[in-house]
């Protein structure tokens, strides 16, 4: 059992850091003032090879392992959780697209979403299909060698910025739920679809909205795999991108804990420097305990990935547990740096807004206790 990364590892990691202290925590705070995550940092992620890593190389990807891209997003994330979006985005999509559709179709995005030119984005929830993510009532049907689409999709991010949508649609009957869907990669500027943007308190640059399909025409061959499985499609690589969340949300509290501990080293109170209070350490350095255990919790489910071993169970506990961790950390740091804590020169209270939107996006807490629970209790 290795407990380290190895060094190609170690160099990806520096060479992120490195960037994201320098060059993403100078405007973590302006983007969520501008609601827009500018092209030029995506396309220098992607010069970076830091985008869908996991990727075969014929698409652009470099055919690393997942574990390397789960490095990659926490390194992007302690600095800008936002930011850390779009490796997310790109792993997520990227293995969909590439396993399931037809090499003429991912050799026209993926290289460009890997290089960081093209957004994409996973439109899957509807109004009544949330947490209940098999009642879609989104219409795809065959008409020769089209498929015309027709619907609503809700709360997706991104919706406003992608430029490529992973998009799931009813094909079958109502009556057949799951086994009546298909996935679609679906071009944002195609004649029919509208977007808007919510106004949401947290993940502002990445932006939350509804994409509208009234009579969208689109080519059979953008199917991705085969028509009415496309559910299972979408599930297998929710268990994925949920390790990923996990270490997305707790990267962002690793390195509130980290400037919180220094804080207390700089602080005095009563003749003492504020380090020599129980009050405080006692509770960060049980959050800290959290923390390192959540992160190998993520980490470990990245392992079983790449040796293609089951991870559904774990990939559940990664997305409950670090979302909601992480807003208990970043709100305990806060408080310890006290009224400063709570003023917007400090980026603690954007962080609260930015990692408490994950305790609902992409499974609720109770949907992935439902999924635990089926795991160890299968009667």
């Amino acid at each position: 059992m290795n407990f380290s990364f190895n060094e190609d590892q170690n160099a990806i990691k520096e060479s992120i850091a490195r960037f994201s202290e320098a060059v993403l925590a100078p405007g973590y705070k302006k983007r969520d003032q501008t609601g827009i995550i500018e092209r030029e940092l995506i396309a220098q992620l992607g010069d970076m090879g830091f985008l869908g890593v996991e990727l075969p190389e014929v698409y652009g990807g470099s055919n690393l392992d997942c574990i390397t891209s789960g490095i990659i997003i926490e390194e992007i994330s302690r600095h800008d959780f936002n930011l850390g979006y779009i490796p997310l985005l790109t792993s997520l999509n990227g293995q969909i697209i590439a396993s399931h559709a037809t090499p003429e179709l991912a050799s026209e995005w993926l290289p460009q979403i890997v290089a960081g030119k093209k957004i994409v984005c996973i439109a899957l929830t509807e109004h009544g299909g949330g947490s209940d993510a098999a009642n879609l009532k989104m219409k795809a049907e065959r008409q020769g060698d089209h498929y015309i689409l027709n619907g609503e999709k809700t709360s997706i991010s991104m919706a406003d910025q992608a430029d490529v949508a992973v998009v799931f649609a009813r094909t079958g009957t109502q009556e057949s739920r799951a086994h009546g869907i298909s996935a679609f990669l679906v071009p944002m500027n195609l004649p029919g679809i509208t977007t808007t943007r919510f106004e949401d308190s947290g993940q502002r640059c990445i932006g939350r909205g509804s994409i509208f399909f009234d009579q969208v025409k689109i080519p059979a061959s953008h199917l991705l795999g085969e028509e009415n499985k496309g559910f299972k499609q979408v599930m297998q690589g929710f268990d994925y991108s949920r390790a990923l969340i996990g270490l997305q949300c707790l990267a962002v509290a690793q390195q509130s804990l980290d400037e919180t501990w220094q804080w207390l080293t700089e602080r005095e109170a009563f003749g003492q420097k504020l380090s020599a209070f129980q009050g405080l350490t006692h509770p960060l350095a049980e959050l800290q305990t959290y923390v390192q255990a959540a992160r190998l919790q993520c980490y470990y489910a990245l392992w079983l990935k790449d040796n293609h071993l089951p991870h559904n169970a774990e990939a559940a506990m990664n997305k409950w547990w670090g979302p909601k961790l992480a807003f208990d950390v970043v709100k305990q740091c806060m408080l310890a740096h006290g009224h400063t804590g709570w003023g917007e020169d400090l980026p603690f209270a954007q962080r609260l807004r930015d990692v408490l939107g994950l305790q609902i996006g992409d499974g609720t807490a109770q949907i992935m206790k439902n999924i635990i629970a089926r795991e160890f209790n299968p009667a």
